[in-house]
């Protein structure tokens, strides 16, 4: 199908602007007063409210929701960028709230800023250069990710909360609101503060996504030795590995610490 044929297939406001270039998918809503640039892909179903501005090489996927006034796919805010090839990948089914702001990447950060699939990104929020989001997070208001940051699946980062550029969020983390995290923040923790301590395993977020009671446990056993022992990171780890085997949430977090660059949030 050919892309006039595509744009035929779906609503466009008459005041919004769609490159002639520009890949539009069957089902899709393009709002009033929206600018759609010419090398912008968007997948089945894919809604994109009043206002919104989308450039560059960029991809969104199908059902995913662009609420009034986001910008997606412009051109990076590191004084470095100077205009090279970069690109910005928007997975399935997410939700894109107002003024969001989502970078493309940039040379020195391998080209390219990833979201991935069923994440809600709250108000005000922004994904800076080179950034890769996992899946099912929760940006919340105003979180702000500084370049080159990795945030894994299913973590949630606080309201007004910054992320220091090449920081990692693991998968499950909680960070809290106001939050200022300049180290990598562990799977499955609790992070709080400016700047940011660690206060231990996520009960809450573990116990509602159902995981097994055992698994709970030995996890906060390992953060126990982590955080509460007079043990120091790499006796801890020593411990752990002795102590618990064949349990892949704690495997996940002895290799996120062992292969952190930054140091962990303790």
């Amino acid at each position: 199908m050919s892309p006039k044929e595509q744009k035929s297939m779906s609503e466009i406001h008459p005041t919004a602007v769609v490159g002639e270039k520009a890949e539009i998918g069957e089902g899709c809503f393009i709002g009033p007063y929206s600018i759609i640039g010419d090398d912008v892909r968007l997948g089945k179903n894919v809604r994109i409210d009043s206002h919104g501005v989308i450039d560059g090489d960029t991809v969104i996927g199908e059902d995913t929701v662009v609420f009034p006034f986001v910008s997606i796919g412009l051109a990076s805010q590191d004084l470095k960028y100077k205009g090279e090839p970069a690109s910005t990948v928007i997975g399935k089914r997410n939700k894109i709230r107002e003024f969001v702001t989502i970078h493309r990447g940039t040379e020195g950060g391998g080209g390219v800023t990833v979201v991935g699939d069923d994440n809600l990104i709250m108000a005000q929020a922004h994904v800076a250069h080179d950034c890769r989001v996992g899946n099912e997070t929760i940006l919340a208001n105003a979180a702000t990710l500084a370049g080159h940051v990795e945030i894994g699946d299913r973590a949630s980062i606080g309201a007004h909360s910054g992320v220091h550029q090449f920081c990692r969020i693991g998968i499950e983390a909680f960070v809290g609101g106001y939050s200022v995290v300049v180290k990598d923040a562990m799977p499955y923790a609790i992070i709080q503060g400016n700047h940011a301590k660690c206060y231990g395993l996520n009960k809450v977020g573990m116990n509602r996504r159902d995981y097994p009671k055992q698994t709970i446990k030995v996890l906060n056993h390992a953060f126990h030795l982590l955080l509460t022992s007079k043990l120091n990171t790499t006796q801890a780890l020593e411990r752990i590995e002795e102590e618990i085997k064949d349990v892949p949430e704690v495997d996940e977090l002895v290799n996120f610490i062992k292969d952190s660059g930054r140091g962990v949030v303790k």
